[in-house]
Formats: structure tokens, C-alpha cells, sequence
């Protein structure tokens, strides 16, 4: 006898395409019964047969998009027409069109989209190839856009409302492949302030979706270039062309420094100097550092750090700090404003260029000692991976690496995702439903946005990795070349399926963790006490999972033991840099004056034989 047994099936909530809408709804419900078995058999056999095709059907499988069901672009004959005039552009252009909407007029709309969705404006893209003068780049309701995705579903109201053509240049790149990428223009990778860009200027415009109609832009302003920073006695600007990046690009690439003289470095011309190479996003000029107190009608942080800018060149000024050359690198690149300082099949043999080209250059010039015992390199965020990869793989260049809040150091935790054994990125997948994955958060683990939400702003900013965002830059960085010269996505960009063929790729070539267990053999004897590693325990990225992997890795490090140092600030955001008892954006003013003393000390500690350890410390 079958016991009396009551099933319920009910699908859980998914993204259902038309075509199995009939599914959407489906209800099965079977009771087997001991009165009446034969029955109960062929209800069962039919509730089994029925959940199948349920099964079977795309309503049940991986996302197909990053538009939630719920916000389906809905029918609207809205449209934008965005074209340029011959007066600003009589050869047709190559690009990305960005329709931008703002509730107010604080900025103009291109200077308010944020990577925090709750905070951002809206913006809408579309790639344009040879568009020519005078004919109209489309905007309607089957663009992407972001916080919201579709026009369709922008509220009827007034907004501000702008247009702007980020060009794009061909490069015929030394692989064979061509490819047609935003130059960087020495704004440090940014479409909406990028010189030779084309816009328009806000209008105050009424849009509904559901009447319709036709809004034509014109983009009339062309961005202008941007004046390059002076001199003074104490910071520097250099700029060369790269012969490893000019032959990789197939045109003129070059490399920017911002070099820091210390003082008595013009009244001491027999003294050489240690290097520290300050790694991060792209500097203007050396914001740091401040010639003059703070003007009376500065308010909150931005005294704050005028402040801390100059005690900082009180300290530098007066000879209370050791005397070091301090180099912070500009490296901005046709994917993002740095280049991760590592040679890369996609964005080219940069940490080559640096390391043989750009460092040399500068310590000849300003009276480097040039040897690996008085290099030291620092950074946070994007730079702290930077300082740690340089670290690693130029083990004997550098003597020291200070790396605060890095990025990823372990890809089994690329944030919350483990590209090795996840399926899905941007959600987190259980039997019956699935939940975004956050990308960012409040330390009282409130979530500012969500992988979907990041994805679909990178997608909107740029096709084939040319977005200029944070998760294109690490798929351009660490990733393979795509068939197309592109680059291959770790991801799929809109359902979020992880390519594990790919993932491999990342771990062999720039996992940190993965590679310094793998090769300490070599690497270990070259690194004793060198790597030091600095975090929140609540970063806002979650780069502390990372960390903490790391650090469990080469705890277990000997012969020999790796003898570096791991800081956790309690409950610090990003980026923490080793001053638990100030908050983050506090400590973080003065963390190049502590990682100058501790990095003086070490070189003095490990000179060779021999060094000059005397003609800089007057």
C-alpha cells in the first residue's frame, strides 16, 4: 500500500520570457491516497511528467538577463535623437553615446552618475561606428540603462537632460588584432570629462514614456584638453614614451610621473636617494602635499585634508621625515586610469615598462641610488594590489610593500564570489530561488549596491570591456584576449554564468595567493619581511575575505617563514591603512609619513654590504 502522502508544487519567483509566460503560473497539486491507489498512481505518474517539462523550460534556467522580471521594458514610442554638427566633427566618429537624466540641476548630468545605484543619476548608452555628422544615434526603449533599465520605465516628469559622444580611437595592437578603445587624454580615463569628448548642454525637458514622441540633442561642446601642471621646488612632472607600450598599441603610448624632491635635495648634489613608489588611481598632480595652509572658507573634510596636506609638507619641508624620492606612477591606459603595474595580454607589458623603463629614467634624473635594497612600494585599493603584485612579481626590485585595503588577493573570494566554484556571479543560486550578491556596503552591513546593479552600470558605460569601470579593468587586466581582440569576460555580462575556463586563466596568471603558494620556493627567499598587508574588517568591497586568505596561506609558509605583517582595523571601511584609532579617511592622510619611516628603517636593515646608507640621511 502507498502511504497517504500530499505534494505541493509551487515555482518560485523567476524572470519568465513570453514565450513560457503559461508556466509562470503553474500549480500542480497531487494526493495519493490509500482509498484509492490505482488513482493516486496516475496522478503521480502525470504530476512527474507535468514537472519535467516545467523543468525544462528557460523559466527554470540560469537568468537570462540582468532586467528583473518585475521591470520588463514595457511598449513606449519614446526616442532620443543624439547627432553632432560638421562644426565640431566633419569626419564621422567611432564611440559611445550616452543619454544622460538628472531630477536636478547640481551638476550637469554627466558629472552625477555614481556607482552606488541608490545615489545615481540615470544614464542610458549605445555604441556608434563612423557615425557621421548630422545623422542621429537612437536612444529608445530597447537601450540599456542605468539605475533603471529601460526609458520605458522612467517616471513621467521634467528632467535635466544632456547628450555626449565619448570617441573612440583605432589601434592596430602588435597580437594582430584591431581594436577601437577610449584613449586616455590625460584626464585619467573618465568619458564624462575626457578632452575631444562632444556634449550638449542641459536642457530642462518634460518626458513620459507612455505619450511618446521624439527629443532630438545636438552635441554642440566639444570638452577641452586639459592644461598640465607646473613645476615647483619640490614636486616634478616627467612624462616619456614607452617603447614596450608603443610597440604593444601599435601608436605613441606613454607614461606619466609625479616625483617628489626632498628637501636638501638641490643643496646635497653628492647625495642619492631611496625610492618610494606610491601605487594607485590616476593623480592630476600630488594632492597630498599643500604649500600653503587652508583657505578661511573651507569647510568639513575638504579642511580636513588641507589640513593633514600641509603638516604633511611642514613634516617634508623641515627634515622630520627621512629623505626619500617619493614617485607616484600615471598610467592611465584605453581600458582604465591605471593599469594594474603587471604585463597583461590585454592592456600590455606595463609592469615592464615601469620597472625597465619609467623607474630608471626617473631615479637618473633626480639621483636615485637605483638598487632593489632602497626601492619600497605602497598603495590603497586598486594600488595596495598594485604594491603587493609588484612585490611579487618583481620580488628583487622592490624591498617593501605596504598594501592597504588591496583589491582581490585571493579569487576565491573576488569579493562575495568564488570564480572557481560558483556558477553565477551576480546572484547567489539555492534550490528554489535565488538573491543578489552585494557589491558594496554601509559597515553596519547595510548594501549600497549589488553585483547585478554594478554589472548593469559597467554594461551601460561600455561594451567589450571599454567602460572605464572597476570590473572591466580587472577582466581586462587579468584575463585572456577574446577571439575578437577583446577582451574574454570571466562572466557572462547579463546572465552572470561564470566561464571556469577563464577563471583558471586568472588564478595561474594573478591570483596572489594561489601564485605565492604555489611558487614560494622561489619567491619566498625573495620576500621575507617584505609584504605587509593592511584592512578593515568591514571593507566596503569585502577585499578583508581576501586578505584573510592570504594570510592563512603564508602563516603556513617555511623554509622560510614569510615574516611580513597582517593589520586589521576593527570594523574599519575602505581603506584602512594602520590607524585603528581614526577613521579610515583620517588615517589614510597620513599613511605615506608612517610608510616612509618604516620602509627607511628596513632599507637600513637589509643594506648589503657596501650600500650607501649615508649621502641621504643629513
Amino acid at each position: 500500500m502507498i502511504p497517504s502522502l500530499r505534494f505541493s508544487v509551487v515555482p518560485r519567483s523567476v524572470a519568465v520570457p513570453a514565450s513560457s509566460q503559461a508556466f509562470s503560473v503553474f500549480r500542480a497539486r497531487v494526493a495519493l491516497r490509500r482509498s484509492s491507489s490505482r488513482a493516486a498512481c496516475r496522478a503521480f505518474i502525470a504530476f512527474c511528467v507535468l514537472t519535467f517539462f516545467w523543468l525544462s523550460t528557460p523559466a527554470f534556467a540560469a537568468p537570462q538577463s540582468v532586467v528583473p522580471a518585475a521591470a520588463q521594458p514595457r511598449s513606449s514610442s519614446l526616442r532620443f535623437e543624439i547627432s553632432f554638427p560638421q562644426s565640431v566633427s566633419a569626419a564621422p566618429l567611432d564611440g559611445r553615446v550616452f543619454l544622460l537624466l538628472s531630477t536636478n540641476n547640481a551638476a550637469e548630468p554627466r558629472f552625477q552618475v555614481r556607482e552606488s545605484g541608490v545615489n545615481s543619476q540615470q544614464d542610458f548608452g549605445v555604441d556608434v561606428d563612423g557615425l557621421a555628422p548630422g545623422h542621429a544615434a537612437i536612444i529608445d526603449a530597447s537601450a540599456l540603462g542605468y539605475p533603471t533599465p529601460s526609458l520605458s520605465q522612467i517616471p513621467a516628469g521634467e528632467y535635466y537632460v544632456q547628450g555626449l559622444l565619448s570617441r573612440y580611437t583605432t589601434f592596430h595592437r602588435a597580437d594582430g588584432h584591431t581594436v577601437k578603445m577610449p584613449m586616455d587624454e590625460g584626464e585619467g580615463q573618465h568619458w564624462e570629462s575626457k578632452p575631444d569628448n562632444l556634449y550638449s548642454a542641459p536642457e530642462r525637458i518634460h518626458i513620459d514614456p507612455v505619450a511618446g514622441g521624439v527629443v532630438r540633442i545636438s552635441l554642440t561642446n566639444v570638452i577641452p584638453p586639459i592644461e598640465p601642471p607646473k613645476d615647483t621646488q619640490w614636486v616634478k612632472h616627467l612624462r616619456i614614451q614607452s617603447e614596450l607600450l608603443t610597440k604593444f598599441w601599435g601608436r605613441p603610448m606613454y607614461l606619466g610621473a609625479i616625483v617628489l624632491l626632498p628637501a636638501g635635495w638641490d643643496s646635497h648634489p653628492e647625495a642619492h636617494y631611496p625610492l618610494l613608489v606610491n601605487q594607485g588611481h590616476f593623480e592630476y598632480d600630488y594632492s597630498p602635499f599643500a604649500f600653503d595652509p587652508p583657505a578661511p572658507n573651507l569647510t568639513g573634510f575638504a579642511k580636513t585634508h588641507a589640513e593633514y596636506a600641509y603638516k604633511f609638507y611642514q613634516d617634508w619641508t623641515s627634515g622630520r621625515l627621512p629623505h626619500m624620492l617619493i614617485l607616484v606612477i600615471q598610467h592611465a591606459n584605453p581600458y582604465y586610469d591605471d593599469s594594474y603595474a603587471v604585463n597583461s595580454a590585454n592592456v600590455g607589458p606595463y609592469g615592464d615598462a615601469i620597472t625597465q623603463e619609467l623607474i630608471p629614467y626617473v631615479e637618473k634624473q633626480f639621483r636615485g641610488i637605483g638598487q632593489g635594497w632602497a626601492r619600497a612600494t605602497y598603495g590603497g585599493s586598486t594600488g595596495g594590489w598594485e604594491a603587493l603584485a609588484s612585490q611579487v612579481f618583481y620580488p628583487e626590485f622592490y624591498n617593501g610593500t605596504f598594501a592597504f585595503c588591496p583589491d582581490p588577493v585571493d579569487f576565491r573570494k573576488y569579493q562575495l564570489v568564488n570564480i572557481y566554484e560558483d556558477k553565477l556571479a551576480l546572484w547567489t543560486e539555492g534550490v528554489w530561488t535565488k538573491l543578489p550578491r552585494g557589491e558594496m556596503r554601509e559597515t553596519d552591513e547595510t548594501i549600497l549596491t549589488t553585483m547585478e546593479n554594478e554589472q548593469r552600470h559597467t554594461n551601460v558605460s561600455g561594451t567589450l570591456g571599454r567602460s572605464g569601470e572597476q570590473m572591466d579593468i580587472w577582466q581586462a587586466v587579468w584575463g585572456p584576449v577574446g577571439p575578437d581582440g577583446y577582451v574574454k569576460p570571466i562572466w557572462d555580462q547579463y546572465t552572470g554564468v561564470i566561464d571556469h575556463q577563464v577563471a583558471e586563466y586568472w588564478r595561474d596568471h594573478y591570483d596572489l595567493r594561489y601564485i605565492l603558494d604555489r611558487d614560494w620556493k622561489i619567491l619566498g627567499p625573495k620576500l621575507v619581511g617584505k609584504i605587509h598587508v593592511f584592512v578593515g574588517t568591514r571593507d566596503t568591497y569585502y577585499l578583508d575575505l581576501a586578505v584573510k586568505l592570504l594570510q592563512q596561506s603564508l602563516e603556513t609558509t617555511n623554509n622560510p617563514y614569510y615574516a611580513g605583517s597582517f593589520d586589521y582595523g576593527p570594523d574599519q571601511p575602505h581603506c584602512y591603512t594602520g590607524e585603528p584609532e581614526l577613521p579610515a579617511r583620517l588615517g589614510s592622510l597620513t599613511a605615506t609619513q608612517r610608510v616612509m619611516q618604516q620602509s627607511a628603517a628596513w632599507m637600513l636593515k637589509t643594506a648589503p654590504a657596501g650600500a650607501d646608507v649615508t649621502s641621504w640621511r643629513y
